[in-house]
């Protein structure tokens, strides 16, 4: 028998249904990058796109498909993140492009990772209901995430990405509505 508790606890699939409608959106982001151990800084400005996916959306069942799911409509819920990123100082483009993410359980799904283009996983977890922390490992890296939403106009995001145990980069981002 479940506890009153258990009962009224959101499970990990609602809190990112709901945190993933809370940033749906246009946003710019304002990121900076600091190398380890050297810590140069590189500034980067990036327009960013958030819609979200509802359970059997065409794009959850095509990346259900792509990660081999038995059930193709077994993702609870996604988002299409869409960016396009300058160097802050320079102006020159830095990357631009696209990304899938579906939740089922305590587990996003992705098209792509932040680093290569094949598909990816990611555990996810939250703190409390406006903080989503993710863990990637892929390709001897490991990639740890915290995403804050702040009201309804800001988030922060916080990336440590390290290699052989060894933290190799942090980023620290301030994401502006718009």
């Amino acid at each position: 028998m479940k506890s009153l508790k258990q009962l009224v606890q959101p499970t990990e699939e609602l809190l990112i249904e709901a945190f993933f409608q809370e940033s749906a959106g246009k946003w710019r982001s304002e990121r900076r990058y600091y190398t380890l151990p050297d810590g140069k800084t590189k500034e980067i400005v990036s327009a960013i796109a958030i819609r979200f996916l509802p359970r059997q959306s065409s794009e959850l069942i095509a990346l259900a498909e792509l990660h081999s799911l038995a059930e193709l409509d077994s993702l609870a819920c996604g988002a299409e993140v869409t960016w396009d990123s300058v160097d802050a100082n320079t102006g020159e483009q830095k990357s631009q492009g696209s990304t899938i993410f579906g939740a089922k359980e305590n587990i996003l799904y992705r098209d792509r990772g932040y680093t290569i283009a094949d598909s990816v996983i990611a555990k996810y977890y939250f703190v409390n209901p406006k903080t989503l922390c993710l863990r990637s490992e892929y390709e001897t890296s490991v990639f740890e995430e915290e995403l804050k939403l702040i009201g309804d106009r800001y988030r922060t995001r916080q990336t440590i990405i390290s290699r052989a145990g060894e933290q190799m980069m942090i980023g620290q981002y301030l994401e502006k509505r718009i």
